[in-house]
């Protein structure tokens, strides 16, 4: 048996060390398989194309934002922007960026690996606070540290974001980080990831509300009334007498709310945004200033100017409708994600992290310019649950469909843009599709969970009544 756990932690570092091998080799290919022009890899928001241009302005004295190629952060161009004009002699360009992105990813599933153990360790103590675990040796708990990391590791998604120069790992970085500081309770990282990730992408703004849960109420859990059922049936165990079942029964029926550390937390946060603020305004002092860099970046976001090709919905609907109605529908689709946001709070309040990989497959799939990236990152974090979402259904139907959606993507593309064979339907029908197994493993990933505390809940009961 010690055997066996001793070679696990071995045989995670050989997968782990395999998978940069693998992206190293891939990055040594001379212009990187031509993955950074492919619209399922790089966005107007997350190309190094883009940023190389930006960087190139700004050298020339000009605004990075003019011409309207570049619409990332001031700060991100002003760390990537150097390594982009930088060449090594016989290899390949851009090499300095494709390492950057594989330090990323290193990074990324390292942090991951410490919130899956913080989450194992707390599954463990739930379950045997419930009686459904007696000793270690009762119930095998998989290591869903190890999972989500490797799954990170070796997801395609991952990969050609990494190798295709896409400054995706960076945004997935700060949000690992933002959740990796609010597992651990280390708010000055907690709130340094959450400032990062939006001020890179707008989108994890949304994790708010699971950070401030997590921070407030600790750890993902069971909810609260199988403690209190499994107490009170301890409790008639234990005493018959009238006068201590009364004062038992007072006992509280929801946790603390940690109110100071989620006030620390929000201080740390209001910190962070003045340093950025302050950051971008010296970069962009002679170019307009944070009112640009809003203007460029959010604005551009929201109004979603660009209409070119990209896995997700926006493009095609934006480029049909007429501009009388535009305003109207740009602001039901941002809407739409806002709507979700609270009821969702409500259901899965003990849940806070498996409630932010609920808000950020939501925001990858009504995203205004969605990569693959940000599905790598939600397949990650879906990785963590494994014990809990070890009954989902469906799974093979949209692993299936998830190969089969990627596996198309570039030859509609294709068939579309370059035999010229095809028309705009063609990559569009397989966005819409790709959009609905998205929509259809969302909900059975929270359906499988709801029905996983439903089953606690029956087995809670069952106990009891064997017990009484």
């Amino acid at each position: 048996m010690a055997e066996e756990q001793n070679k696990k932690p071995c045989r995670f570092w050989i997968w782990a060390s395999a998978s940069v091998v693998f992206r190293l080799i891939l990055i040594s290919f001379p212009g990187n398989l031509n993955l950074s022009s492919r619209p399922e890899v790089s966005t107007p928001l997350t190309s190094i194309r883009r940023l190389a241009e930006g960087y190139w302005l700004k050298q020339a004295s000009m605004s990075p934002y003019a011409g309207s190629m570049y619409h990332g952060s001031p700060l991100l161009l002003s760390v990537l922007g150097p390594l982009t004009v930088q060449r090594i002699k016989g290899q390949p360009s851009h090499l300095l960026c494709s390492l950057v992105f594989v330090i990323a990813d290193i990074l990324s599933a390292m942090l991951l690996r410490g919130i899956g153990q913080k989450l194992q360790m707390a599954y463990g103590l739930n379950a045997r606070l419930l009686g459904f675990l007696k000793s270690s040796r009762d119930k095998v708990i998989l290591p869903c540290g190890d999972i989500a990391a490797l799954v990170y590791l070796w997801n395609p998604f991952t990969i050609v974001s990494c190798v295709g120069l896409s400054t995706s790992p960076i945004e997935t970085l700060a949000v690992i980080l933002a959740l990796f500081g609010a597992v651990t309770r280390r708010v000055p990282l907690a709130a340094f990831g959450f400032v990062m990730a939006t001020h890179l992408s707008l989108y994890p703004a949304t994790l708010a509300i699971p950070m401030i849960i997590l921070l407030g109420y600790g750890l993902d859990a069971p909810p609260i009334k199988l403690f209190l059922q499994t107490r009170s049936v301890e409790n008639e165990k234990s005493s018959t007498s009238t006068v201590t079942k009364q004062a038992k029964s007072k006992q509280t029926t929801h946790l603390p709310f940690l109110w100071k550390t989620v006030m620390h937390f929000l201080f740390w946060v209001l910190l962070w945004s003045l340093y950025v603020l302050v950051l971008c305004a010296l970069s962009l002092n002679k170019y307009g200033g944070v009112e640009e860099m809003f203007k460029r970046t959010y604005g551009f976001i929201l109004s979603i100017e660009d209409l070119s090709p990209n896995i997700g919905v926006f493009w095609y609907f934006f480029a049909e409708v007429f501009d009388f109605f535009r305003n109207f529908f740009l602001i039901v689709f941002h809407v739409n994600v806002l709507f979700m946001l609270l009821p969702l709070a409500i259901r899965l309040k003990h849940r806070p992290c498996f409630l932010a990989f609920v808000y950020l497959a939501i925001s990858s799939i009504l995203k205004s310019y969605p990569s693959v990236g940000d599905s790598a990152l939600y397949l990650s974090l879906c990785a963590l649950f494994v014990n809990e979402l070890v009954d989902m259904k469906f799974s093979f139907f949209l692993f299936c469909g998830y190969l089969g959606i990627s596996l198309l993507s570039p030859v509609m593309h294709n068939l579309w843009i370059w035999r010229g064979t095809g028309n705009a339907n063609f990559y569009f029908g397989n966005a819409i599709g790709y959009a609905c197994f998205q929509i259809v493993f969302v909900v059975e990933s929270v359906s499988a969970m709801l029905n996983h505390d439903r089953a606690l809940r029956r087995s809670s009961s069952n106990h009891g009544e064997v017990n009484s």
